[in-house]
């Protein structure tokens, strides 16, 4: 393991993290966590843990890894729905190519409400910029 252990270690959790700050500097030399804060992504809030009391320090630290987590999940957004699109690509290939009639009976219902439900989002959506001027064509 790396002599060089980060001062704070991020245990994520769903909505956010618990945080810890390592400890390497005991007499056992033994890594310790100390749990410090609770974070929650969603509505930003930092809780200390316990009667503990927090440091500019500690603050900096949590605040710019909340940024850097929100960025994270932002792109792993993106990257799924760029997945999904492969996915719906590669099921109209095996719908077309290779699905037996009792398959694509046990599939078709569910998938044509779940694609007409995301049609609807996707077009009310588009005309919604369209009417504020946000896109072109």
């Amino acid at each position: 393991m790396s002599v060089d252990l980060p001062d704070y270690y991020f245990r994520v959790r769903e909505n956010g993290a618990f945080v810890f700050r390592v400890d390497t500097e005991n007499r056992q030399r033994r890594i310790e966590l100390e749990q410090i804060a609770n974070v929650n992504i969603k509505n930003g809030e930092i809780k200390p843990h316990g009667d503990r009391k927090l440091s500019d320090d500690d603050l900096v630290v949590i605040r710019d890894w909340m940024a850097d987590r929100r960025d994270l999940l932002a792109a792993r957004d993106i990257d799924d729905i760029h997945r999904a699109i492969d996915h719906m690509n590669l099921t109209t290939h095996w719908a077309n190519s290779r699905a037996t009639d009792d398959q694509l009976e046990g599939i078709t219902d569910a998938l044509l409400l779940a694609m007409h439900d995301l049609r609807t989002v996707l077009v009310r959506k588009k005309a919604d910029r369209l009417m504020k001027g946000g896109e072109k064509g």
